[in-house]
């Protein structure tokens, strides 16, 4: 189990909380939090990734551990803390503008 925080407008269209629980398959990586969240909220589709390249939204950031990890690669696995469920990976809303 890992858990993930999302950003407010993701918790409003998938009608959770701020924090979702999530049993991911295999090893752990931002991709596969990615593909249990979207099995279990299907409205989520596209909104963290697009759905044909699989890449991050350029306005969504991935950090665990206080750590950036939006642009490491997808498929990497998580830290041990965040595969163990101590720690979340927290999935953040970039802001923009000028």
């Amino acid at each position: 189990m890992i858990r993930v925080v999302l950003p407010q407008h993701l918790r409003t269209l998938a009608g959770t909380g701020k924090e979702v629980t999530l049993e991911v398959e295999g090893t752990p990586t931002v991709n596969a939090a990615i593909d249990a969240l979207e099995t279990r909220h299907p409205m989520l589709r596209g909104t963290l990734r697009d759905p044909v390249s699989r890449k991050r939204r350029s306005l969504i950031r991935y950090y665990a551990l206080r750590r950036d990890l939006s642009h490491d690669p997808p498929d990497a696995p998580l830290p041990d803390a965040v595969a163990r469920g101590e720690e979340p990976l927290i999935m953040v809303g970039a802001i923009a503008g000028g």
